[in-house]
């Protein structure tokens, strides 16, 4: 039935879009309406690349993952749709007011989605 799969689909998948959807809308956020976080305002900014990340791929993992075991092939495709989120929303992030693409970001969000991927296989087991 198409409404089952919907739903079973929703159900895997919808937490990816949801984070998507989250990190969307704050990477589309101006620079003037951030939050300042004073001394630690580099450290909120970057630990929330990193938070959101983690969620985005231990999400990725657990749409991908439909047994038991998680093989390295899939942990490594759940960290690539990371990354390649991470990039297109660098792109994003060009287009809004105050704020520009980084390099460093990507490698931020990835390291954040590693770590997601840690957290997710060892709360699984």
């Amino acid at each position: 039935c198409m409404l089952a799969s919907l739903t079973r689909w929703s159900w895997r998948w919808g937490p990816v879009v949801l984070v998507m959807a989250l990190i969307f809308v704050a990477s589309g956020t101006p620079s003037r309406d951030l939050p300042s976080f004073g001394v630690w305002d580099l450290l909120a900014m970057k630990g929330g690349h990193m938070t959101g990340y983690a969620l985005l791929a231990a999400s990725c993992l657990r749409g991908l993952v439909r047994t038991r075991s998680v093989s390295r092939r899939l942990v490594i495709l759940a960290l690539v749709l990371t990354g390649c989120y991470a990039v297109t929303d660098e792109f994003h992030q060009s287009f809004t007011p105050g704020r520009t693409p980084s390099v460093v970001d990507v490698g931020i969000d990835i390291a954040g989605g590693a770590i997601g991927a840690g957290i997710w296989m060892l709360v699984r087991r």
